[in-house]
């Protein structure tokens, strides 16, 4: 059975099947209706297309909607498969047919929308995280600025960025308290408001797979680097980025504030590893146990 993928911009949607058949249509509800028609004459094994950025969104929950198996796909993987398969060239329909091969070749997890509150969380957290940047960027543009002027006119800006940023976090705190299913996150020192919201929206898998999967889809699990006898040095990379950096700061707190994770973190630094290292491994560590205490709390069972 055929794979089929979707390259995704604003305006268009570029399908591509692995038996070299093509489609363009409109990233709009009637785009999506004449792709609708034109899939149930082509079925497929899967439906990946790559994350880029929101555009995705409409069309894999109208997909999701009518029944389709569809999937949002990595985009960092999907074009080293690309790569892989010898398409150096980018162009949207050779994107396609890359998203093509990988659902022909590649078993992924079928996307599962989120539920209302988690999107309305998300976008929150996304427009705090924004905020938070325009922030970072007016003081550096005010440090560079000597004129007296010219820095009572950037402080205004900075200002309200201040005061939308913590707004923000207030209504985040406001919505996480709605969910009583999030208390067991809180259960665990250095597991604030924020950490708890961003799991909520950007990690629903969370309690409903093996804790070894998640730390994976972070991108906190070390990846091996061997070659016959050769031991290399594990690293990290790929995953969600979002989820990451909110965690990074959460487990510097409970490196100090939560007796187990700082017992392992001092561990860890006794036995010579690094420091970077060593937080990796305690920011694992906590998304492990936060699985598990979710996972406890839903009354489910994890997966091996």
């Amino acid at each position: 059975m055929n794979g089929i993928g979707i390259d995704v911009s604003k305006r268009q949607l570029d399908v591509g099947t692995t038996d070299g058949k093509t489609l363009q249509v409109s990233n709009s509800r009637s785009g999506f209706a004449e792709l609708d028609l034109w899939l149930q004459g082509h079925p497929a094994v899967q439906i990946v297309l790559e994350a880029t950025g929101g555009y995705e969104q409409p069309v894999l929950d109208f997909l999701h909607n009518a029944g389709h198996p569809v999937v949002r796909a990595n985009a960092l993987r999907a074009r080293k498969l690309a790569q892989g398969l010898g398409h150096m060239a980018k162009t949207d329909r050779l994107d396609a047919y890359a998203l093509a091969k990988m659902a022909a070749l590649v078993k992924l997890r079928s996307y599962q929308p989120l539920e209302p509150w988690q999107r309305e969380m998300r976008d929150f957290v996304r427009a705090r995280r924004q905020a938070m940047h325009a922030l970072t960027v007016a003081r550096q543009q005010q440090e560079m600025v000597g004129n007296r002027e010219l820095r009572r006119l950037l402080q205004a800006n900075i200002t309200c960025l201040q005061r939308t940023v913590e707004r923000l976090g207030k209504r985040i705190s406001e919505q996480v308290s709605k969910q009583p299913q999030l208390a067991a996150l809180k259960s665990m020192k250095g597991v604030g408001p924020g950490l708890q919201a961003v799991l909520a929206s950007y990690l629903p898998e969370l309690g409903k797979i093996s804790g070894k999967a998640v730390a994976s889809l972070v991108g906190v699990a070390p990846m091996s680097h061997d070659s016959g006898t050769m031991r290399g040095k594990r690293s990290i990379h790929g995953g969600r980025a979002e989820i990451r950096q909110v965690l990074y700061m959460a487990s510097m707190s409970a490196m100090r504030h939560e007796p187990r994770l700082r017992d392992f973190y001092q561990s860890l630094r006794a036995r010579g590893k690094e420091g970077k290292v060593a937080i990796v491994a305690v920011m694992q560590k906590m998304l492990v146990i936060l699985n598990a205490r979710m996972r406890d709390a839903q009354g489910g069972s994890i997966p091996a």
